[in-house]
């Protein structure tokens, strides 16, 4: 049991490793196959609305069955629809109907395995020797390392291997991940419940449908003034607005200003920064009180974004990015222990895949919002604008008395329990 902090974050590192391998490969070998960037983009639309879909519905299932297993078909899911599109590309070539196909396939992995491996959580802190603080910190450390080595090895790899050959490497990172969460005792991953269990009848089964289940974690998430809710909502908002900045706001910046190496630079700094974040909680999280992470957090993004949007120079722009990486490292990793304590073991596949599936959409909602301003105004408008809108969810965060005391359980699992069972009467 020592072992299984170590092993848990070993798996979400190479899993992460390989999605953001693949998430710069792939449309490059997209384009090189199909040479249309119209085909690139039809890739991306096509995948990530089955994403969303699944999901929201694989929840239900990861609440249902034990959470390991969940993972690691998850993971070997990705794996084959990775490894598949270079064994077609040798036996026949590759088309766009090829990369939709089996995009469609990998996307049914990739949101159901990142929920299976959030909702285990909890169960890693009790079976290991990590606070939540130190492993949450961990986690969005890593997973910050990962986001810097994985467009590098990406480049190196396009480099070094013939076209799509090198999805080979993401296909194995799959692999990986799903036997490094295999050596994880079964026992963690099992769907802990305190509830009695109802006779297995055909009744019973029509009442706990896949579309009820799903609802009641739904209302678990939405349905009340709680520090679930105001967490998830702050986040969608930063992912919105980070969204935006790195998506287009800086690669259109550094292009126009004829520097796009700079661009890669800035987003290590990004990275980096929230590795320092990341690290700083794990090692001080248990140590300081929750309301000082959080209003220092929150008013280090804000001032950081607002900096970042000058787009005043080149040092400057660099600067705000690591100051952003840091304060949102932080911010991430306390977010994260407040889920862990605010979602009921029975619900944590519901409430997470919404919670991811949602986050997924956010991203090019960002993008897009920022692109219509900046066609309208200019560039500079259209940052200031992201930075307006964090700066009012940072401020409103502030205020909310939901987060004024994060010290105790945001939903006393009592409560959390009772809620449960009432959903399901």
């Amino acid at each position: 049991m020592a072992f299984t902090p170590f092993l848990y974050l070993a798996s979400y590192a190479a899993s992460l490793l390989g999605n953001s391998i693949a998430a710069i490969a792939l449309p490059l070998i997209v384009l090189q196959s199909t040479g249309s960037l119209v085909a690139t983009g039809t890739v991306a639309v096509a995948t990530s609305v089955p994403a969303f879909l699944v999901g929201l519905a694989a929840g239900v299932v990861i609440d249902r069955i034990n959470r390991r297993t969940s993972s690691v078909v998850a993971d070997v899911l990705s794996a084959a629809s990775m490894a598949a599109l270079p064994v077609v590309d040798h036996i026949t070539g590759l088309s766009l109907g090829w990369f939709v196909l089996f995009g469609i396939l990998g996307a049914l992995g990739d949101i159901p395995g990142l929920t299976a491996r959030e909702a285990m959580l909890p169960a890693i802190v009790r079976n290991g020797r990590l606070t939540s603080e130190q492993l949450v910190g961990l986690r969005e450390s890593t997973g910050a390392l990962m986001v810097v080595l994985g467009p590098a090895a990406a480049g190196t790899l396009m480099m070094l291997l013939p076209g799509s050959t090198v999805l080979w490497i993401t296909a194995g990172t799959s692999l990986l991940a799903a036997a490094l969460t295999l050596l994880i005792p079964s026992s963690v991953g099992a769907v802990v419940s305190t509830e009695t269990p109802a006779p297995a009848t055909a009744s019973a089964m029509v009442r706990s449908s896949l579309w009820t289940e799903h609802m009641a974690g739904w209302r678990m998430l939405f349905g009340s003034r709680s520090v679930l809710r105001a967490s998830t909502v702050l986040s969608l908002v930063m992912v919105v607005a980070l969204a935006a900045m790195q998506g287009l706001v800086l690669p259109a910046h550094f292009a126009l200003h004829e520097q796009p190496a700079m661009l890669g630079f800035v987003l290590s700094a990004l990275a980096v920064g929230t590795l320092v974040g990341g690290v700083a909680f794990a090692t001080l999280g248990g140590r300081l009180p929750r309301r000082l992470w959080f209003v220092a957090s929150v008013i280090g993004t804000v001032l950081a974004l607002g900096a970042l949007s000058s787009l005043a120079s080149t040092g400057i722009i660099m600067a705000s990015a690591a100051l952003f990486g840091m304060c949102a490292g932080a911010l991430g990793s306390l977010t994260g222990v407040l889920m862990i304590e605010a979602i009921p073991e029975t619900m944590r596949g519901r409430i997470m895949g919404t919670q991811n599936s949602l986050m997924m959409l956010a991203a090019p909602l960002g993008i897009v919002g920022v692109s219509v301003i900046g066609e309208q105004f200019d560039l500079r408008t259209a940052a200031v604008c992201m930075a307006i809108v964090w700066a009012i969810a940072g401020i409103c965060a502030l205020a909310l008395p939901t987060l004024r005391s994060l010290g105790s359980h945001a939903i006393p699992m009592a409560e959390a329990q009772e809620r449960v069972t009432n959903e399901k009467q």
